[in-house]
């Protein structure tokens, strides 16, 4: 069996480190063989996808006939996953896309805009902080994070910053070491969000967007009409956001006016085009089936992502071809190796007897423990045991699909 990696992972050298890549080594190490080519850490997402039918000649022509040819990827080379399953479906017998962005590239940097605009308006309104058009992301970057530490000083800081968090339904874990805080340990809810802000979520809200528009052409984001109340009140972290504000002298219902009458951020339109093509769910698997894997505790790639696919590939009419499982766990990416080998497993049953198996937590956690020591542990080396567990995502608050583009450029004129 083929796996088709996609992997954000820098060139070095002149060449992708896949001998430096442990999940390569565990996939080669459980019998499959695997073709993988570089991605840049961000974007552009185009040369993923034009690259891989030549790779899977390629591969072909040194393999011989494979049984099967699964897609596999995390994070951005998970969007990938899934955009190869829209363009590609005759290619591919399923597709296993972990810890994706897979709401699409046109509402993942709604939600982005959405945060980095909350944390400028209320928090460094008249820095010269840039939230699109950005033309040094270094300096950018510099300066966000310089405001970032200042705010988690104090306690109106933490309340305004718990605010951007809930605007994009970070969850208030971030250690996959560490336990899970209780829900009213508001406190520790709201560090552990500024770990994700500290880690890498600043870097993607105000250096990596630099790049994005620049292979875009434009702004591909907008924040016209949108209510940040309502954002709150549907967020997962609306009780944190509440409780901190009534812990300083903020008036809640201030910030949000201020919210709302701060002047919004139109698109190009052109550069939405763009994230179009490269890419937003259809919701069309083909015959192609597919499985993704989240863990709850992601607060880089939420995972309300998981609810806007499964709502579009609904909507097409195709869930039976699809299947989601949850691993119990903070972190972006921190599946173990032996959880993602039983994924593998899992959907090599579906694709060899055209039925899914039941995906029961405790049977997916046996087979995974079943791996050994060796197998589960993090990339990190850590020792984990197994975490599938019964989970259910909240809503994308801001969806951007196919069913989404028609109406766009009708609005766009």
């Amino acid at each position: 069996m083929l796996v088709l990696c996609s992997r954000p992972v820098p060139v070095k050298d002149g060449l992708p480190p896949w001998s430096d890549d442990p999940l390569i080594g565990h996939l080669v190490g459980a019998g499959y063989a695997v073709a993988g080519s570089a991605n840049p850490i961000f974007w552009p997402l185009e040369a993923a996808f034009s690259d891989q039918p030549a790779l899977l000649d390629l591969a072909g022509s040194v393999l011989g006939p494979v049984r099967h040819t699964i897609a596999v990827g995390m994070s951005i080379g998970g969007i990938i996953t899934a955009g190869l399953v829209q363009l590609f479906p005759s290619r591919l017998s399923g597709a296993l896309a972990m810890c994706a962005n897979l709401a699409g590239a046109v509402a993942v940097h709604n939600t982005e805009l959405d945060m980095g605009f909350v944390f400028k308006t209320l928090l460094a309104p008249e820095s010269g902080l840039q939230l699109v058009g950005i033309t040094d992301p270094f300096a950018n970057l510099e300066l966000a994070t310089t405001l970032l530490d200042r705010a988690q000083s104090t306690p109106a800081g933490r309340a305004r910053l718990a605010l951007a968090a809930a605007v994009g339904n970070v969850p208030g874990w971030h250690d996959p070491g560490s336990p899970q805080p209780a829900p009213q340990e508001f406190a520790a809810r709201q560090r552990n969000q500024y770990g994700w802000y500290r880690q890498v979520g600043f870097l993607v809200l105000f250096w990596a967007r630099e790049q994005v528009e620049r292979q875009a052409g434009g702004n591909p984001s907008w924040n016209t009409a949108v209510d940040y109340g309502e954002l709150l009140a549907t967020s997962i972290n609306h009780d944190e956001v509440v409780a901190l504000y009534e812990a300083t002298e903020l008036d809640l219902g201030s910030d949000l006016e201020r919210l709302a009458a701060e002047p919004r951020i139109a698109a190009d339109p052109a550069a939405t085009a763009y994230l179009e093509r490269h890419i937003v769910m259809s919701g069309d698997l083909g015959d192609v089936p597919v499985l993704t894997v989240h863990t709850d505790g992601d607060g880089l790639v939420t995972p309300d992502n998981q609810w806007a696919y499964a709502d579009v590939v609904g909507h097409a009419g195709q869930q039976e071809l699809l299947r989601q499982v949850y691993v119990h766990r903070a972190g972006h990416c921190t599946f173990t190796f032996a959880e993602i080998l039983t994924a593998l497993d899992v959907l090599v049953e579906r694709i060899e007897s055209g039925t899914w198996p039941r995906l029961v937590p405790a049977t997916l956690n046996s087979g995974a423990a079943a791996f050994g020591p060796e197998e589960n542990t993090l990339p990190s080396g850590a020792p984990m045991d197994p975490g599938f567990f019964d989970f259910q995502p909240p809503p994308y608050r801001r969806p951007y699909d196919r069913r989404d583009i028609a109406s766009r450029r009708a609005e766009d004129g």
